[in-house]
């Protein structure tokens, strides 16, 4: 048997070295399980700035190799994490600890030079699933360890990184005897079919909405451009169904977004495991009472929140002005930058947080100001405090402002067929694929992520439309981002027609959506 290269021996003691990985943000580090068996009195410690639950695998580890079938050495054991200074949160090293402790121990004997464990382990040493598995294997391939050891529970989710040997173990067990050249674990193929056109069936569809037909011209245009969009109108108007049916007509998920909401989900632990990839645009709609960390993201060692959750994606925020004024502003930065960062005194962390922002709001705290048919509650002072509670900065970066005003009996009645999502999300798809090709050369994917620089190359205008443009400057007293806001609508609405120049009516219609009365 040929000599394990990482098995180190002296006159009294034996030093193992495994390799695993840590997540910190959404990137994988690569972790060194060091594992040092000596002459003394028994004991087992583990430093490298374990958490609670890293400093738990003592007893994990110890039980599941003795219900292996193993001997636990009974003398004085030491684990070091390194690098020491990053932190080690999770169960994941239970594995490479225990693989650790059987070589140093001499119950096994390989060469692991070119392989990543990971994996918590049971009591009767049966492997679990494990958090965060997606982007601790991208990290193992790109730093050249081609074989990963990983629950079997998380082989599917594994295997979306390629050229990469996943071996899914049951148990620790099973694991040795592969080892041993005894009895080899089969390598995971990937058997899910990439260009399979899934969809679920949605709830809601467009179909099922009667009258709103300005209001759901305007949500075409805002998924079609990925356009941030705020609907206002009295309670039961159909703001929140309108909301609920945008799913059904947004694109599907290119592979490589698909593998960015994945490796967020997976590091949050919200990662279904029949469902290794998410291949639908995530859509998120938190409570108004939710925390500011619960929405941007944060604790002691941050962890994504909505905003990132709902990345490639729609974050839906109902009773808009209910939420908490230090909550909403903090939507401003990233709406701009796409991303958002979160800085502790230990670290800065940057989860990715490019969303698509619905909110909806009534016109008022009892929500009938200015309806026809019921009379509003509320004064003057409370229905000014209750817009106030939405900053002009805010707002200014909301590109489309839509009226959702009451459904009459008639429209809710009516027998004639409303358009399907099915036929909205084609032209959309269209769309879509019209502004994929314009930004081939760039970094981005729709409209509404065009800066300045793009908007200046990408939005020709007829003579006739700059003369419209100049005068909505002046009378609507727009900011430079709403010009550019407005801008950027109309290049939208004319990617939905087919149409390369930007036109006067293209532009008429986007000036219509900076409604300013709305609020």
């Amino acid at each position: 048997m040929n000599t394990p290269v990482n098995i180190i021996k002296e006159t009294d003691k034996m030093l193992a070295k495994v390799t695993s990985a840590a997540v910190v943000g959404l990137e994988g580090h690569l972790v060194d399980v060091e594992v040092d068996i000596a002459n003394g009195l028994p004991s087992f410690t583990i430093v490298g700035l374990p958490d609670k639950a890293v400093q738990e695998a003592r007893e994990r580890v110890r039980a599941a190799i003795r219900n292996s079938g193993y001997s636990f050495p009974n003398k004085r054991i030491t684990v070091n994490l390194a690098p020491a200074d990053l932190k080690k949160e999770g169960p994941a090293y239970d594995l490479p600890m225990a693989t650790g402790i059987l070589i140093s121990s001499g119950q096994l004997s390989t060469d692991l030079s070119h392989s990543v464990f990971l994996g918590e382990l049971s009591l009767d040493g049966k492997l679990r699933h494990t958090h965060g598995i997606l982007p601790m294997v991208a990290l193992a391939k790109d730093e050249g360890l081609s074989c990963v050891f990983i629950p079997l529970d998380d082989a599917k989710e594994a295997s979306l990184i390629k050229d990469t040997h996943i071996f899914p173990a049951e148990s620790l067990a099973q694991l040795v005897t592969h080892l041993q050249n005894e009895i080899s674990i089969p390598e995971y193929q990937n058997d899910i079919n990439w260009l399979e056109e899934t969809r679920h069936d949605y709830s809601f569809d467009f179909a099922h909405i009667k009258g709103q037909e300005h209001a759901k011209r305007a949500m075409e245009i805002a998924a079609a451009g990925r356009h941030n969009i705020l609907m206002c109108g009295p309670p039961g108007s159909g703001k929140t169904m309108l909301a609920h049916s945008l799913p059904s007509i947004l694109p599907r998920l290119s592979m490589e977004e698909a593998i960015e909401v994945t490796k967020i989900y997976s590091v949050s632990g919200l990662l279904p495991q029949d469902t290794p990839l998410i291949m639908e645009r995530p859509f998120r709609s938190p409570h108004y009472t939710i925390s500011h960390a619960g929405l941007v993201g944060g604790g002691q060692w941050p962890r994504p929140g909505e905003i990132s959750l709902s990345h490639n994606g729609v974050l839906f925020l109902d009773e808009f002005p209910e939420f908490g004024h230090a909550t909403l502003e903090s939507l401003r930065q990233p709406i701009e930058d796409r991303t958002i960062t979160i800085s502790r005194a230990h670290s800065s962390i940057t989860f990715p947080a490019n969303f698509m922002l619905v909110a909806a709001m009534n016109p008022c705290p009892c929500g009938y100001y200015n309806d026809p048919l019921k009379e509003c509650k509320c004064s003057a002072g409370e229905i000014s405090r209750y817009h106030k509670r939405l900053s002009g900065p805010l707002l200014d970066r909301i590109d489309i402002f839509i009226d959702a005003p009451h459904i009459n009996y008639t429209k809710l009645t009516e027998d004639k067929p409303t358009e399907s999502s099915k036929k909205v999300r084609e032209r959309i798809k269209t769309a879509h694929e019209i502004q994929l090709e314009r930004f081939r050369r760039t970094k981005l994917k729709c409209n509404a992520n065009m800066a300045p620089k793009e908007i200046k190359e990408f939005c020709a205008i007829e003579s006739a439309a700059q003369s419209l443009l100049r005068t909505a400057m002046r009378q609507l007293h727009l900011t430079a981002r709403a010009f550019h806001r407005v801008l950027k609508v109309s290049r939208t609405t004319a990617d939905l027609e087919g149409s390369n120049i930007i036109k006067t009516y293209h532009i008429a219609e986007a000036l219509q959506y900076r409604h300013q009365d709305i609020i």
